[in-house]
């Protein structure tokens, strides 16, 4: 077996390199590209080439959003220890997480619902520019529809990135047809690395404009 000597600070490079060689001429627009090869370096999963989902001018409102320091809410603690600290620093922003919050554990228990609907009800409390995160909790997804419709809670972007069975390719759809910008990972695939990477990926992105 013969290994591939890479120099430590050159891994990532040859990496994207790799994933870029074996694309099989997929074509991949521009704007979008930088997403879906991160979501892929996160993953070795090449589905994320055509499983990622992009509604109208996402890309665009999402480094806006990014560029004005809007709030990131994550649907875990995961996703949220993922993103880059220094390029939210760098652009003013922050992440936060409620999953772990004593008020969202009351409030799910006293209303029923997962802690991960009650953290989206805390964040619509916050009342600033916010990007909502879902790497794990469809239910998640669920609620920011519910808000959505209600008009109470209107997020600058979703990233529906839910991983799992129950409900996951339900919620995913939901929020493509709420009319909410959004980046979705279709079909039963996501997780919250995938969420972070795509994250990621926005910050990068804005770095370089």
């Amino acid at each position: 077996m013969n290994l591939e000597y890479v120099l430590p600070s050159d891994i990532e490079k040859r990496s994207f390199e790799i994933i870029e060689s074996e694309l099989g001429g997929a074509v991949i627009p521009d704007e979008v590209k930088l997403i879906v090869l991160r979501a892929i370096h996160t993953t070795a999963d090449f589905d994320y080439a055509k499983n990622l989902y992009f509604s109208e001018n996402a890309v665009k409102t999402a480094l806006s959003a990014l560029a004005n320091g809007c709030t990131i809410v994550t649907d875990t603690n995961m996703a949220k220890a993922g993103i880059n600290k220094a390029a939210l620093a760098r652009h003013g922003c922050e992440c936060l997480c409620f999953m772990s919050d004593s008020d969202v554990a009351e409030a799910a228990k006293t209303n029923g619902t997962t802690r991960a609907a009650a953290s989206v009800d805390k964040a619509a409390g916050l009342c600033r520019p916010i990007i909502y995160a879902v790497g794990n909790a469809p239910t998640a997804l669920i609620r920011l529809c519910e808000h959505i419709g209600k008009g109470d809670f209107v997020p600058e972007l979703v990233v529906g990135a839910p991983v799992g069975f129950v409900n996951v390719i339900q919620s995913k759809e939901m929020i493509v047809n709420s009319g909410v910008p959004c980046i979705a990972a279709m079909g039963r695939k996501g997780g919250s690395t995938v969420a972070a990477a795509i994250m990621n990926a926005l910050l990068y992105m804005l770095d370089k404009r």
